[in-house]
Protein backbone atom coordinates (compact mmCIF):
# COMPACT_ATOMS: atom_id res chain seq x y z
CA UNK A 1 0.00 0.00 0.00
CA UNK A 2 1.59 3.64 -0.86
CA UNK A 3 1.07 6.18 1.27
CA UNK A 4 0.50 9.98 0.29
CA UNK A 5 1.83 12.62 1.09
CA UNK A 6 0.17 16.16 0.73
CA UNK A 7 3.62 17.33 -0.40
CA UNK A 8 7.39 16.25 -1.39
CA UNK A 9 10.45 17.67 -1.94
CA UNK A 10 11.67 17.97 -5.56
CA UNK A 11 15.54 18.73 -7.32
CA UNK A 12 15.23 22.03 -9.06
CA UNK A 13 17.49 24.12 -11.40
CA UNK A 14 17.55 27.54 -10.29
CA UNK A 15 18.51 30.97 -12.37
CA UNK A 16 18.29 34.09 -9.76
CA UNK A 17 20.08 37.58 -9.82
CA UNK A 18 21.89 36.38 -12.68
CA UNK A 19 23.51 32.89 -11.11
CA UNK A 20 22.13 29.43 -11.83
CA UNK A 21 21.77 26.73 -8.47
CA UNK A 22 21.11 22.77 -7.91
CA UNK A 23 18.55 22.92 -5.19
CA UNK A 24 15.07 21.72 -3.93
CA UNK A 25 11.80 23.27 -3.65
CA UNK A 26 8.36 21.40 -2.03
CA UNK A 27 5.46 21.29 -3.97
CA UNK A 28 2.21 20.01 -3.90
CA UNK A 29 1.32 16.24 -4.84
CA UNK A 30 -1.68 15.45 -6.84
CA UNK A 31 -3.29 12.01 -7.44
CA UNK A 32 -6.36 10.70 -8.59
CA UNK A 33 -8.97 10.17 -6.00
CA UNK A 34 -11.91 8.23 -7.06
CA UNK A 35 -15.10 8.59 -5.16
CA UNK A 36 -17.58 4.71 -5.46
CA UNK A 37 -20.72 4.48 -3.96
CA UNK A 38 -21.46 0.66 -3.19
CA UNK A 39 -18.66 -0.31 -5.34
CA UNK A 40 -19.24 1.76 -8.40
CA UNK A 41 -16.59 4.25 -9.29
CA UNK A 42 -19.19 7.94 -9.87
CA UNK A 43 -16.18 10.18 -10.57
CA UNK A 44 -12.33 10.75 -10.41
CA UNK A 45 -11.05 14.06 -9.62
CA UNK A 46 -7.35 15.35 -9.29
CA UNK A 47 -6.36 16.44 -6.07
CA UNK A 48 -4.02 16.73 -3.12
CA UNK A 49 -4.13 13.50 -0.61
CA UNK A 50 -5.32 15.20 2.68
CA UNK A 51 -8.71 15.58 4.39
CA UNK A 52 -9.93 12.99 1.71
CA UNK A 53 -13.15 12.13 4.53
CA UNK A 54 -14.14 15.85 3.99
CA UNK A 55 -14.11 15.36 0.63
CA UNK A 56 -15.82 12.36 0.25
CA UNK A 57 -18.37 14.21 2.53
CA UNK A 58 -18.49 17.64 0.32
CA UNK A 59 -18.27 16.12 -2.87
CA UNK A 60 -21.49 14.03 -2.24
CA UNK A 61 -23.54 17.48 -0.70
CA UNK A 62 -22.06 19.67 -4.06
CA UNK A 63 -23.13 16.33 -6.44
CA UNK A 64 -26.67 15.96 -4.58
CA UNK A 65 -25.77 12.41 -3.68
CA UNK A 66 -26.38 13.21 -0.26
CA UNK A 67 -28.47 16.32 1.93
CA UNK A 68 -26.71 15.43 5.08
CA UNK A 69 -24.54 13.35 6.54
CA UNK A 70 -26.26 11.13 8.37
CA UNK A 71 -27.13 9.72 5.04
CA UNK A 72 -23.27 8.40 4.78
CA UNK A 73 -22.57 5.12 6.35
CA UNK A 74 -19.23 5.01 5.92
CA UNK A 75 -15.99 6.78 4.32
CA UNK A 76 -13.06 4.28 3.52
CA UNK A 77 -9.73 5.53 1.20
CA UNK A 78 -8.08 2.71 -0.24
CA UNK A 79 -4.76 3.66 -1.67
CA UNK A 80 -2.44 1.59 -4.13
CA UNK A 81 0.38 3.00 -6.13
CA UNK A 82 -1.82 5.24 -8.54
CA UNK A 83 -3.81 6.93 -6.70
CA UNK A 84 -7.06 6.96 -3.85
CA UNK A 85 -10.32 5.22 -4.09
CA UNK A 86 -12.60 6.00 -1.91
CA UNK A 87 -15.24 4.20 -1.02
CA UNK A 88 -18.31 5.43 0.25
CA UNK A 89 -21.54 3.53 1.72
CA UNK A 90 -24.41 5.41 1.22
CA UNK A 91 -27.86 4.55 3.93
CA UNK A 92 -30.03 1.81 1.53
CA UNK A 93 -33.06 4.84 0.41
CA UNK A 94 -30.18 7.02 -0.38
CA UNK A 95 -28.31 4.19 -2.58
CA UNK A 96 -31.63 2.74 -3.97
CA UNK A 97 -32.10 6.57 -5.29
CA UNK A 98 -28.46 7.29 -6.71
CA UNK A 99 -28.73 3.44 -8.44
CA UNK A 100 -32.20 4.87 -10.00
CA UNK A 101 -30.25 8.25 -10.97
CA UNK A 102 -27.68 6.54 -12.85
CA UNK A 103 -30.07 4.25 -14.49
CA UNK A 104 -31.76 7.36 -15.86
CA UNK A 105 -28.69 8.94 -16.94
CA UNK A 106 -27.40 5.92 -19.11
CA UNK A 107 -30.18 6.51 -21.97
CA UNK A 108 -28.95 6.08 -25.92
CA UNK A 109 -26.30 8.30 -27.51
CA UNK A 110 -26.54 9.66 -30.87
CA UNK A 111 -29.52 11.68 -30.48
CA UNK A 112 -28.53 15.07 -30.37
CA UNK A 113 -30.08 16.06 -27.53
CA UNK A 114 -27.64 13.88 -24.88
CA UNK A 115 -25.92 16.46 -23.32
CA UNK A 116 -29.09 17.86 -21.91
CA UNK A 117 -28.58 16.48 -18.85
CA UNK A 118 -24.62 17.80 -17.89
CA UNK A 119 -25.76 21.17 -19.67
CA UNK A 120 -28.90 21.34 -17.08
CA UNK A 121 -26.56 20.07 -14.44
CA UNK A 122 -23.67 22.91 -15.07
CA UNK A 123 -26.56 25.45 -14.65
CA UNK A 124 -28.85 23.85 -12.47
CA UNK A 125 -30.44 26.28 -9.92
CA UNK A 126 -28.91 26.81 -6.73
CA UNK A 127 -30.73 26.67 -2.79
CA UNK A 128 -32.16 30.03 -2.16
CA UNK A 129 -30.50 31.59 1.04
CA UNK A 130 -31.88 35.26 0.42
CA UNK A 131 -33.55 34.31 3.91
CA UNK A 132 -30.00 33.69 5.76
CA UNK A 133 -30.31 36.80 8.26
CA UNK A 134 -26.33 37.23 8.07
CA UNK A 135 -24.96 40.56 8.88
CA UNK A 136 -20.81 41.96 8.49
CA UNK A 137 -19.02 44.44 9.50
CA UNK A 138 -16.22 45.47 6.78
CA UNK A 139 -13.74 44.48 9.79
CA UNK A 140 -15.17 41.24 8.75
CA UNK A 141 -14.78 40.84 5.33
CA UNK A 142 -11.03 42.34 5.57
CA UNK A 143 -10.65 39.59 8.60
CA UNK A 144 -11.88 36.27 7.09
CA UNK A 145 -9.51 37.16 4.28
CA UNK A 146 -6.15 37.54 6.68
CA UNK A 147 -7.02 34.96 8.52
CA UNK A 148 -7.15 32.58 5.35
CA UNK A 149 -4.38 33.77 4.40
CA UNK A 150 -2.08 33.26 7.80
CA UNK A 151 -4.32 29.58 7.76
CA UNK A 152 -2.61 27.91 5.04
CA UNK A 153 0.25 25.64 5.67
CA UNK A 154 0.24 24.19 2.20
CA UNK A 155 0.37 27.62 0.30
CA UNK A 156 2.97 28.46 2.49
CA UNK A 157 5.33 25.61 1.50
CA UNK A 158 4.44 25.45 -2.27
CA UNK A 159 2.80 28.70 -3.56
CA UNK A 160 0.60 25.99 -5.76
CA UNK A 161 -2.48 25.88 -3.88
CA UNK A 162 -5.83 26.86 -3.44
CA UNK A 163 -7.46 27.69 0.43
CA UNK A 164 -10.99 27.82 1.56
CA UNK A 165 -12.53 28.92 4.95
CA UNK A 166 -15.28 28.95 6.80
CA UNK A 167 -15.37 32.26 8.76
CA UNK A 168 -18.21 32.86 11.64
CA UNK A 169 -18.40 36.49 12.81
CA UNK A 170 -18.30 36.22 16.50
CA UNK A 171 -15.04 33.07 16.75
CA UNK A 172 -13.56 33.99 13.67
CA UNK A 173 -12.33 30.91 11.41
CA UNK A 174 -13.46 27.44 12.06
CA UNK A 175 -11.91 25.85 9.29
CA UNK A 176 -9.43 25.99 6.43
CA UNK A 177 -9.06 23.53 4.06
CA UNK A 178 -6.60 23.62 0.90
CA UNK A 179 -6.02 22.11 -2.78
CA UNK A 180 -4.20 22.13 -5.82
CA UNK A 181 -7.73 22.52 -7.26
CA UNK A 182 -10.31 25.38 -5.99
CA UNK A 183 -13.48 23.48 -6.31
CA UNK A 184 -11.84 20.53 -4.16
CA UNK A 185 -10.36 22.83 -1.71
CA UNK A 186 -14.31 24.42 -1.20
CA UNK A 187 -15.51 20.95 -1.17
CA UNK A 188 -13.48 19.88 1.09
CA UNK A 189 -14.05 22.80 3.11
CA UNK A 190 -17.61 21.73 3.35
CA UNK A 191 -17.26 18.40 4.64
CA UNK A 192 -15.67 19.65 7.22
CA UNK A 193 -18.28 22.31 8.19
CA UNK A 194 -20.55 19.61 8.10
CA UNK A 195 -18.65 17.15 10.45
CA UNK A 196 -18.41 20.11 13.26
CA UNK A 197 -21.95 20.32 13.44
CA UNK A 198 -22.11 23.73 12.48
CA UNK A 199 -24.57 25.09 9.58
CA UNK A 200 -23.56 26.97 6.48
CA UNK A 201 -26.30 29.83 7.18
CA UNK A 202 -23.88 30.92 10.27
CA UNK A 203 -20.52 31.84 8.41
CA UNK A 204 -18.83 33.15 5.32
CA UNK A 205 -17.51 31.13 2.91
CA UNK A 206 -13.92 32.73 1.84
CA UNK A 207 -11.63 31.47 -1.22
CA UNK A 208 -8.11 32.32 -2.30
CA UNK A 209 -9.46 32.13 -6.07
CA UNK A 210 -11.68 33.48 -8.62
CA UNK A 211 -15.42 33.40 -8.27
CA UNK A 212 -17.12 31.01 -10.66
CA UNK A 213 -20.12 29.47 -10.88
CA UNK A 214 -19.28 26.47 -9.30
CA UNK A 215 -17.67 28.16 -6.21
CA UNK A 216 -21.33 29.91 -6.03
CA UNK A 217 -23.58 26.76 -6.26
CA UNK A 218 -21.09 25.11 -3.34
CA UNK A 219 -21.59 27.68 -1.22
CA UNK A 220 -25.08 28.10 -1.68
CA UNK A 221 -25.68 24.38 -1.21
CA UNK A 222 -23.85 24.57 1.79
CA UNK A 223 -26.42 26.98 3.02
CA UNK A 224 -23.87 30.09 3.45
CA UNK A 225 -25.15 33.63 2.29
CA UNK A 226 -22.05 35.01 1.68
CA UNK A 227 -18.91 34.31 -0.52
CA UNK A 228 -15.81 36.38 -0.29
CA UNK A 229 -12.54 35.92 -2.69
CA UNK A 230 -9.52 38.02 -3.30
CA UNK A 231 -9.98 37.16 -6.83
CA UNK A 232 -12.72 38.60 -9.17
CA UNK A 233 -15.99 36.63 -10.25
CA UNK A 234 -17.61 35.94 -13.57
CA UNK A 235 -20.74 37.10 -14.86
CA UNK A 236 -22.67 33.85 -14.39
CA UNK A 237 -21.28 33.96 -11.03
CA UNK A 238 -22.87 37.59 -10.27
CA UNK A 239 -26.39 36.33 -11.85
CA UNK A 240 -26.71 33.28 -10.25
CA UNK A 241 -25.31 34.37 -6.76
CA UNK A 242 -28.14 36.97 -7.66
CA UNK A 243 -30.90 34.77 -8.06
CA UNK A 244 -29.93 32.99 -5.21
CA UNK A 245 -30.34 35.44 -2.75
CA UNK A 246 -26.05 35.74 -1.88
CA UNK A 247 -24.24 38.38 -1.11
CA UNK A 248 -20.91 37.88 -2.99
CA UNK A 249 -17.80 40.10 -2.40
CA UNK A 250 -14.93 39.98 -3.95
CA UNK A 251 -11.04 41.63 -4.60
CA UNK A 252 -10.29 41.89 -1.59
CA UNK A 253 -6.82 43.78 -0.89
CA UNK A 254 -6.09 44.58 2.49
CA UNK A 255 -8.84 47.25 3.90
CA UNK A 256 -10.41 47.16 0.10
CA UNK A 257 -12.93 45.21 -1.19
CA UNK A 258 -15.62 44.95 -3.66
CA UNK A 259 -19.61 43.95 -2.95
CA UNK A 260 -21.55 42.63 -6.44
CA UNK A 261 -24.69 41.05 -5.13
CA UNK A 262 -26.80 41.68 -2.03
CA UNK A 263 -24.92 44.80 -0.22
CA UNK A 264 -27.45 44.86 2.30
CA UNK A 265 -25.42 41.98 4.53
CA UNK A 266 -22.57 44.25 4.76
CA UNK A 267 -22.55 47.21 7.55
CA UNK A 268 -20.50 49.44 5.74
CA UNK A 269 -20.16 53.59 5.72
CA UNK A 270 -20.05 53.58 2.11
CA UNK A 271 -22.27 50.95 1.03
CA UNK A 272 -24.76 53.10 -1.34
CA UNK A 273 -21.59 54.53 -3.34
CA UNK A 274 -20.96 50.04 -4.22
CA UNK A 275 -24.65 49.52 -4.09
Amino acid sequence: MTKFTPTITVPETARRNGLVRSGSRVVPEEVPIAFSYGGTSHAVMMGTPADIEDFAIGFSLAEGIITDISEIAAIEPIEDEQGIDVQIALVDDVADALRLRRRHMAGPVGCGLCGIESIEQAVRKVPDVSNVALELTQKDIVRAVALLNDAQPLHRETHAVHGAGFYIPSEGLLAVREDVGRHNALDKLCGAVIRSGHKGAEGVVAVTSRLSVEMVQKAAILGSSVLVAISAPTALAIRTAEEAGMTLVALVRGDDFEIFTHPHRIITGSIADVA
